[in-house]
C-alpha cells in the first residue's frame, strides 16, 4: 500500500485519497452556498424586510435547515475523519476503505440531489424535522433515507481503517484521533437506527398511500431518537479539532489522552437514551420516562465539562511554556492571529451561552416558558452554527491546502479573520434577538405576520428586523467563506514541501491510558442497554395503545 509522505516538511496527501476527501468537501460548501441564501431569504422575510409569499417562506426553511444542519455537516464530517484516519493510520487509506468511501459518497450525492429537487419543486416542505402529519413526496423520504444508507457506508469505512491499523499494530493503543473517529460514527449508527425505522417502516408506506393514517407520536419519539444524538455526531468532531489538532496549531501538547477517550466514550453511552426531553410537552408519554431521559440529558454536559477543562489545561501549558507569567499571562502567549485557532476558539466560547440554553431546554419547568419559540431557535444557532460550524471553518483553514498542495496566505489569513469576526457578530445579532424574542413568546417555525395586529405580536417585529440584520452579516461571512474555500482549492500559491495537517502530541506528565477505553464491545453493549431501558416500554406503550392515527397533510 502506498503511503502519503510526512515529515519534517509536512504531509502530502495521495491523489486518490485527496479526491475523496475533496469530494465530500465540494458537497458541504455547496450545501453552504446555497443553504446561506435560503436562510438571508428567510430572515428578510420573518423581519418583514421582503415579501415572498408563505409558501416560499416555508421552502426556505426547509431548504436552510436540511442543508445546512444535514448535508454541510455529515458531508463535512464523513470528509474530515477519512483526513485524520490518513493521518494517522498508515497515511493512506486502504483499498477496501477508499471503495466505500466513495461508494458512500455517492450515494449521500444521489441522495441529496433528489431531496434538494422536491424540496425546490415544493413537494416537501416539511421543514427539517419532517414532523407528520406533515407529509412531503415519498421520494423526498428515499432521497433522505439514501443519504443516511451512504452515511453508513462511509461509517463502515472508517471502522475498516481503524480495524486494519489494529491489525497492523497488534497490542498497540490506537492514534486518538482514530479512536474518535471510531466513537463519533459509532454514534451515528446507533442513532440514525430510530429515524431508520420511522422513515421505511412508517413515512414511506404512508406518503405512497399504502397504508392511511401514522401514529404521530411514534414518529416524533423514533425521530427524537435521532434528532439530539445528532447533535453530539456535529458536536464530537468539533471537539476531536479541539482535542487533537488546536494543541499543535498553539505549539502545546494534548492535556490527557484518557481524558479525551473517557469523554467520547461518556458521549457514546448518553447521547441517544436522551430524546424525550425534546417531548416534554406531548402526550402519549409517560413523565416517568421523560424524566427519565431528562437526568440522562443532564449527564452528557459532563463530558462537555470535561472537554472545557482538559482544553483550558492545553492553552495553558502552552502558554506557560512560552515563558508566561502570573496568572492570566498565558492568554496573550495564544495565536491571536492565527485564523486556525481564532475561529475554534470563537466557536469554544459560543458554547458557554449555547450549552447553558440547553440545559435551560432541557429543565422541566424552563422548557414551558420556550418551548416552540424562537428561543430554540437560537439556541441551536450558538451550538450548531457557531460552535460547530466555526470550528469547521477553521478546520477548513489547514485541510484544504493539505489537500491541494497549497498555502494558506498572510493575505487569506487575514481575510480569515475578517470573516470569523463577521459570523461571531452576526450569531451575536440574530442568536441574541432570536432569544429574547422567545422569552416574549416569539413562536418558531412560522412566516412574518402581525397576528391581525396584536399588541403583543407588534411587539416582537423590532426583535424580528434585528434578527435580519444579524442574518446579512452572516450570509456576507457565509460567501466569503466560500470564495476563501475556492481560493484555496484553485488559485493560492503551491508548495512542493507538503502542507502541515496538524495533530497534537500527548503530554509527557500525562497519566496512561487505560487499555479498557478500546473494548468496544463492552461500551456498545452499554450502550444499547441504556437506549432499551430508556426506550423499550414507551415505544411498546405507544405501539400497544395507539391513537387512531392521523392522514397525511400536504403543506404546500
Amino acid at each position: 500500500m502506498e503511503k502519503a509522505q510526512s515529515g519534517a516538511a509536512g504531509f502530502r496527501f495521495q491523489p486518490k485519497d485527496s479526491r475523496l476527501i475533496l469530494a465530500h468537501m465540494a458537497v458541504a460548501f455547496t450545501a453552504i452556498f446555497l443553504g446561506a441564501i435560503a436562510g438571508l431569504l428567510q430572515g428578510l422575510v420573518r423581519g418583514g424586510v421582503i415579501d415572498l409569499g408563505p409558501v416560499n417562506y416555508y421552502q426556505l426553511l426547509t431548504a436552510h435547515g436540511v442543508l445546512m444542519a444535514l448535508v454541510f455537516t455529515t458531508f463535512f464530517i464523513v470528509g474530515y475523519l477519512y483526513s485524520g484516519l490518513v493521518r494517522t493510520c498508515g497515511g493512506t487509506l486502504t483499498e477496501f476503505s477508499r471503495r466505500l468511501g466513495w461508494i458512500g459518497f455517492w450515494l449521500m450525492t444521489v441522495g441529496t440531489a433528489i431531496a434538494a429537487f422536491l424540496i425546490i419543486a415544493n413537494k416537501a416542505t416539511v421543514l427539517y424535522t419532517f414532523y407528520a402529519p406533515m407529509k412531503a413526496s415519498p421520494f423526498f423520504y428515499i432521497g433522505l433515507a439514501l443519504v443516511v444508507v451512504g452515511s453508513w457506508i462511509g461509517a463502515w469505512a472508517v471502522f475498516a481503517q481503524y480495524r486494519w491499523w489494529k491489525k497492523e499494530h497488534k497490542g498497540k493503543l490506537s492514534p486518538l484521533f482514530a479512536f474518535m473517529a471510531v466513537a463519533t460514527m459509532g454514534l451515528w449508527l446507533i442513532a440514525t437506527l430510530g429515524v431508520a425505522l420511522e422513515v421505511l417502516l412508517q413515512l414511506i408506506p404512508w406518503s405512497f398511500g399504502w397504508v392511511d393514517t401514522i401514529n404521530v407520536v411514534l414518529s416524533r419519539t423514533l425521530f427524537w431518537y435521532f434528532g439530539h444524538p445528532l447533535v453530539y455526531f456535529w458536536l464530537m468532531p468539533a471537539y476531536i479539532v479541539w482535542y487533537v489538532n488546536i494543541p499543535k496549531i498553539i505549539g502545546g501538547k494534548i492535556f490527557s489522552d484518557a481524558l479525551a477517550r473517557l469523554a467520547f466514550i461518556m458521549f457514546l453511552l448518553l447521547s441517544t437514551p436522551v430524546g424525550f426531553h425534546h417531548q416534554l410537552t406531548e402526550p402519549g408519554i409517560a413523565s416517568g420516562w421523560k424524566f427519565l431521559q431528562v437526568a440522562l440529558t443532564f449527564s452528557v454536559a459532563i463530558p462537555s465539562l470535561m472537554t472545557a477543562f482538559a482544553v483550558l489545561a492545553t492553552f495553558e501549558s502552552a502558554g506557560r511554556a512560552r515563558g508566561a507569567k502570573g496568572l492570566f499571562g498565558w492568554i496573550r502567549m495564544l495565536p491571536w492571529k492565527d485564523v486556525r485557532f481564532v475561529a475554534p476558539l470563537v466557536g469554544m466560547l459560543s458554547f458557554i451561552p449555547g450549552g447553558a440554553g440547553g440545559l435551560v431546554n432541557t429543565s422541566y419547568q424552563l422548557n414551558q416558558v420556550v418551548h416552540n419559540t424562537l428561543w430554540v431557535v437560537g439556541h441551536f444557532h450558538l451550538t450548531v452554527g457557531t460552535v460547530v460550524i466555526l470550528t469547521f471553518f477553521g478546520v477548513s483553514y489547514w485541510l484544504i491546502p493539505a489537500l491541494t498542495g497549497r498555502k494558506l496566505t498572510a493575505g487569506l489569513n487575514k481575510l480569515g479573520l475578517v470573516q470569523t469576526g463577521l459570523w461571531a457578530l452576526g450569531m451575536l445579532i440574530m442568536s441574541g434577538a432570536m432569544h429574547a424574542a422567545g422569552l416574549l413568546g416569539t413562536p418558531r417555525r412560522t412566516a412574518f405576520t402581525t397576528y391581525g395586529d396584536d399588541p403583543i405580536a407588534l411587539g416582537w417585529l423590532t426583535y424580528q428586523q434585528v434578527m435580519a440584520i444579524g442574518g446579512v452579516f452572516l450570509f456576507i461571512s457565509a460567501m466569503l467563506m466560500v470564495w476563501i474555500v475556492i481560493r484555496l482549492a484553485f488559485f493560492a500559491p503551491r508548495t512542493e514541501e507538503g502542507v502541515d495537517y496538524p495533530i497534537g502530541e500527548v503530554a509527557e506528565e500525562a497519566a496512561s491510558t487505560p487499555a479498557i477505553l478500546e473494548r468496544w464491545p463492552l461500551w456498545v453493549t452499554v450502550a444499547i442497554c441504556l437506549i432499551l431501558v430508556a426506550y423499550t416500554i414507551p415505544i411498546a406503550h405507544l405501539i400497544q395503545y395507539a391513537p387512531p392515527g392521523s392522514p397525511p397533510f400536504q403543506p404546500y
